[in-house]
C-alpha cells in the first residue's frame, strides 16, 4: 500500500472519531436538556427548596433522639384514642342490632317452628351470640385502626418510627423492622404476625413472631380499659379519675414494649442466637396518602380477612361456653366443676377460677372475655342481674363493678393482675393458627403459645405474693 493510501486511511479514521465524539456529546447534552425542561415544567426551584426544607424540618423532629420518641408516643396515643373513642358508638349500635334485635328475631323464629329449647340455646345463645359479640367488638376498632395505620405508612411516618426504634431492637438482637410488625399487632396480633414477612432473616423473623403477642390487640383493649376505669380510675380523686384510668392503660401498653425488647433479647441470646442483620433503612419522601387505596387495602386485605378468621374461631367457642354452663354433672354444671377445681390455682396468682376458665374457653377470641366472666360469675354465684347459663351478657360499668366486687369478690389486686395477665397471656387461636401458617413448625408455634403464658403466670404470681407480703391483699 502506498504512502498516499495510508494517509487517506488515517485521515478517515480521525474523521470518524471526531464525528462519534461529537454525536456522543450532543446526545448527552440533549438528555440533560430534556431533563431540565421536564423539571422546570413540573416544579419551580423555589418549590423544590421549600419542599426540601419542609422534609428536613419534619425529619429533625420525627427522628430526633428525644423529641422523636415524644412525637411517636403522642402519635400512637392519638391513634389509640381515635380508635377506642371512635369505635364506641358504632360498636354500641352494632351490638344493639346483633345482640338484641337479631338475637330476638332468631328466638322468635325458633319458637315459631317449635325448635327444641336445647337446640335453640346452643345455636342462638351459644354459637350466634359469641360470633355476633366478636363482630360487634372487633369490627369497628379494626375498621378505624387499620386505615389510620395505613395512612401513616403511606405518608412516610412509619419508616421514621422504625428508625427511632432501630437502636432498641438492635440492642435486643432483633431486626429494626420488628417495630413495624409490632405496631401492626396493636390492631390484631394475627395481622402483626403476617407483617413479619418484611423481615428477611428467618431467625429475626421468628423473634418478631414470638414476641408480637405482647402488642395489645383490639380484643384486649376492652378488658384493660374496663379494669382501668372501674377499679384504678375509681380509686383516684374524682378530678383525676379519667387521667388515672388512661395512665394505667398506657402503662400496660408501654410495659408490653419493654417485655417485647426483653424477651427478644432473651431469645437472641439463647434459643435463637446469631448475628443481627445489617439494617439499611432508606427514609422515603413524605407524600400525601391515597385515601381510596388506603381504604381498600385496610378493609379487604386486613380487616375482612382477620375478622373472618376470628369468626371461624368464635363460633365453636360460643358452643363450648353454652354447653359448659348447661350440661350438669350431678347438681352442678361442667363450668361449676371446672371453676371449683381452678379456684385455688387462680387465687394463688391473684386471679380466680372463673377468670382462668373464661380464658380457656375464650381462647378463640379475647373479645368475649369480660362477657364470659360476667356470665359465669352471676350463674355460679348470686344472680343479681338475671343472667342465663351459657348466655353472655353486657352490663354498664356500674353494674359490672357491683357484680365483680359483690358477687365475684374481686379486689384491686384482681383487677391489676387481670390487666397484666391480659397483656402477657397466650395468643388467641386465630393468631396461633396464623403462626403455624407462617412457620409451618410445631416447635416454634408451641414456643410462641406457651412462652407468653408462662411469663403471665410468673408475673402475676410475683405481684400477688408481693401484695400479700405488704398487706395489700
Amino acid at each position: 500500500m502506498s504512502r498516499s493510501q495510508n494517509s487517506l486511511l488515517d485521515r478517515a479514521a480521525e474523521m470518524r472519531a471526531q464525528v462519534g465524539s461529537t454525536y456522543h456529546d450532543h446526545l448527552v447534552e440533549g438528555v440533560y436538556a430534556e431533563a431540565a425542561r421536564l423539571a422546570d415544567e413540573s416544579v419551580t426551584r423555589d418549590e423544590q427548596r421549600a419542599r426540601l426544607r419542609f422534609d428536613q424540618m419534619l425529619d429533625q423532629a420525627l427522628t430526633h433522639p428525644v423529641y422523636g420518641f415524644i412525637v411517636m408516643g403522642l402519635m400512637l396515643m392519638a391513634v389509640f384514642w381515635i380508635t377506642i373513642a371512635g369505635a364506641n358508638v358504632p360498636s354500641g349500635l352494632l351490638g344493639e342490632l346483633l345482640l338484641t334485635h337479631v338475637s330476638g328475631w332468631l328466638h322468635q323464629a325458633a319458637a315459631a317452628i317449635n325448635m327444641s329449647p336445647w337446640l335453640s340455646g346452643l345455636l342462638i345463645d351459644g354459637i350466634y351470640l359469641a360470633t355476633a359479640w366478636v363482630i360487634a367488638v372487633m369490627l369497628p376498632p379494626m375498621a378505624i385502626f387499620f386505615p389510620l395505620f395505613t395512612l401513616l405508612e403511606d405518608f412516610g411516618y412509619l419508616p421514621r418510627v422504625a428508625f427511632n426504634l432501630d437502636r432498641l431492637f438492635s440492642w435486643s438482637g432483633a431486626h429494626g423492622k420488628q417495630s413495624l410488625s409490632m405496631m401492626m399487632g396493636y390492631g390484631c396480633n394475627a395481622a402483626g404476625v403476617v407483617a413479619t414477612r418484611i423481615i428477611d432473616s428467618p431467625r429475626e423473623r421468628l423473634i418478631a413472631i414470638i414476641t408480637n403477642n405482647f402488642s395489645i390487640c383490639n380484643g384486649r383493649w376492652p378488658t384493660l380499659i374496663l379494669m382501668g376505669t372501674i377499679f384504678i380510675g375509681a380509686a383516684a380523686p374524682p378530678a383525676l379519675a379519667s387521667f388515672a384510668a388512661a395512665a394505667s392503660v398506657m402503662t400496660v401498653a408501654v410495659l408490653g414494649i419493654v417485655v417485647t425488647l426483653l424477651v427478644s433479647r432473651f431469645l437472641s441470646s439463647t434459643w435463637l442466637k446469631g448475628e443481627s442483620s445489617t439494617y439499611s433503612l432508606e427514609l422515603p419522601p413524605y407524600r400525601p396518602p391515597q385515601i381510596l387505596k388506603t381504604l381498600y387495602t385496610s378493609m379487604i386485605d386486613r380487616t375482612v380477612i382477620v375478622l373472618w378468621r376470628a369468626i371461624m374461631m368464635a363460633a365453636p367457642a360460643g358452643a363450648i361456653i353454652w354447653l359448659s354452663g348447661n350440661i350438669l354433672i350431678g347438681d352442678t354444671s361442667i363450668a361449676g366443676h371446672i371453676v371449683n377445681a381452678l379456684n385455688p390455682v387462680g387465687l394463688l396468682f391473684g386471679l380466680n377460677g372463673i377468670i382462668l376458665l373464661a380464658y380457656i374457653v375464650a381462647i378463640p377470641a379475647n373479645e368475649i372475655i369480660i362477657p364470659t366472666i360476667l356470665m359465669y360469675t352471676l350463674t355460679l354465684g348470686r344472680n343479681i342481674a338475671g343472667a342465663q347459663s351459657g348466655v353472655m351478657l353486657e352490663l354498664d360499668d356500674a353494674q359490672v363493678y357491683s357484680v365483680l366486687t359483690q358477687v365475684g369478690g374481686w379486689t384491686m389486686l384482681t383487677a391489676v393482675n387481670l390487666m397484666l395477665f391480659s397483656l402477657l397471656h397466650n395468643p388467641c387461636s386465630t393468631t396461633i393458627m396464623t403462626i403455624w401458617n407462617e412457620t409451618k413448625n410445631l416447635k416454634w408455634t408451641a414456643v410462641a403459645t406457651l412462652l407468653p403464658l408462662t411469663l403471665a403466670f410468673a408475673v402475676t404470681f410475683v405481684t400477688a405474693t408481693v401484695a400479700r407480703l405488704l398487706g395489700w391483699a
